[in-house]
């Protein structure tokens, strides 16, 4: 399988140096001009691909080679991107930035690994001259990279644009293909908060943001030069993937869906349903009960921005608990463990949550796990082998206000620090809650997983109310 299809980078030099913007707004502008177009962002994250999804009009894909063997990350990569006529990757932190001193998992490593060009966004203010020893510096630091072009950041006017494009041009041979001026970062067109972006589901000013993003990449970027770059991308090979065969629909399964439960990959959900899972939304605000389902996915988010609202839906809460003791499968990751614990503390004020596990957990200043995760299931629970080995990711603020007691847990922390004392996986009944994310790509038993107990529960919940009785699950049900 090989391909020659447009795509290009789109790196910093750090977080926050601008590239979310260049990149919302040249996706933007591609769609103007009629173009189709595959976006993807390098790591694990789920807000900046909300942004980038909502810009391209199409799913937003994550490209990570930690949590994904490489192979799979390049197979899905041509997948999508033979469907568009331009692919857009946007990179995370800086261009060269791994897990380790060799940049291992880096933006520069991704790049190298798709054979894309890289346009490099450089936040310039305060500087002119010294930004072209950066650049230059990012240029001979990997003669297998290619840095194609840069996009200018905060630019303070014209006179700080001729004397940093000068520069670059006299000393790099990398040309500039774009000058964004001073719009207050980020922030100015898209607020931010604790872990990162706010989400697009929460964004108040979603009508006036298109058509900022594309005055944006219309005035301030060559358009024609950054197209001409993801041309200039050469063929890519890679073995050919297996068509995933959709299985029948087993079993249907209920998933968090609103302004508080947005962090799920697009891959899971269609992995979950490729193993045959019918999928259902549900509103952890507004809907007054579980629908009938046969398992509940319930993913990351912002409980803590909606301990309120979530709080005044308590019938909600008590319907996932009453399901949960009767045997119901459920997964659970980070909001969804902070949702299924006993309160959560926000500054002063503490949140009664459902109430599955006997744990409090509070907010804190800092980020309590922040990064790669890797994890042994060590004890049995319903979805993975004891033995099995997983890579995942967190990042959340919350962690408990006292050491784990009266509850059980499955997976022995390697890296990372999941819900402490080195400990992940708090399991109950069918429930199975941990802080780490997975990527259904990189763990692909967890879908058929997922739904072979979906199915089970069908089965047995079947038996029981047709003989009015029987036992209640994986683990037998205890009173709530």
């Amino acid at each position: 399988m090989t391909t020659s299809s447009s795509r290009l980078v789109i790196a910093g030099l750090s977080g926050d140096s601008g590239k979310t913007i260049a990149s919302l707004g040249i996706l933007t502008a591609l769609r103007q001009r009629g173009l189709e177009v595959a976006v993807f962002k390098k790591g694990p994250d789920y807000i900046d691909p909300a942004w980038l999804s909502l810009a391209a009009g199409t799913a937003c894909r994550s490209l990570d080679t930690y949590m994904v063997e490489p192979e799979v990350v390049v197979q899905r990569f041509m997948t999508h991107a033979e469907k568009a006529d331009i692919s857009l990757i946007e990179g995370n932190r800086g261009l060269f930035d791994g897990k380790d001193v060799s940049g291992t998992h880096s933006t520069a490593q991704l790049a190298k690994l798709l054979r894309a060009p890289v346009v490099l966004v450089v936040d310039v203010a305060k500087s002119t001259r010294t930004i072209a020893a950066v650049v230059k510096g990012c240029v001979d630091f990997d003669p297998e990279l290619e840095i194609a072009g840069v996009i200018l950041n905060r630019v303070a006017n014209e006179r700080h644009l001729k004397l940093v494009s000068d520069s670059i041009g006299r000393h790099c041979g990398v040309p500039v293909v774009g000058a964004i001026p001073k719009l207050g970062g980020d922030s100015a067109l898209i607020p931010g908060r604790h872990l990162g972006l706010v989400t697009p589901s929460e964004h108040r000013g979603g009508a006036e943001l298109e058509p900022r993003l594309r005055e944006i990449a219309e005035r301030f970027l060559d358009l024609e030069s950054i197209i001409e770059i993801a041309g200039s991308a050469g063929s890519l090979s890679c073995a050919v993937a297996g068509s995933p065969c959709r299985s029948p629909a087993r079993a249907k399964i209920g998933y968090f869906k609103d302004s508080v439960f947005t962090f799920y990959y697009p891959e899971n959900l269609e992995a979950l349903e490729a193993s045959g899972a019918e999928l259902a939304p549900v509103s952890s605000l507004s809907d007054p009960s579980l629908p009938e389902v046969d398992a509940l996915y319930i993913g990351g988010g912002f409980p803590e921005t909606h301990a309120e609202q979530l709080v005044r839906n308590r019938a909600m809460m008590r319907a996932v608990k009453e399901a949960a003791a009767e045997g119901l499968p459920i997964y659970a990751e980070c909001g969804g463990l902070i949702y299924l614990a006993r309160s959560l503390r926000c500054k002063d004020v503490v949140y009664p949550m459902a109430g599955l596990f006997p744990i409090d957990l509070a907010m804190y200043q800092r980020p309590v796990g922040h990064g790669y995760t890797s994890l042994e299931v060590d004890a049995r629970n319903p979805f993975y082998p004891v033995g099995t080995s997983l890579r995942g990711h967190e990042f959340h603020y919350s962690g408990p206000v006292a050491r784990l007691e009266g509850v059980e847990s499955c997976m022995r922390v390697g890296s990372g620090v999941g819900v402490g004392d080195s400990r992940d996986g708090l399991i109950r009944f069918n429930t199975l809650a941990c802080y780490t994310h997975v990527h259904a790509d990189g763990v692909e038993s967890w879908a058929s997983a997922m739904v072979s107990r979906a199915a089970d529960h069908a089965v047995r919940r079947g038996k029981r109310e047709a003989a009015s009785g029987g036992t209640n699950g994986w683990f037998q049900s205890e009173a709530i």
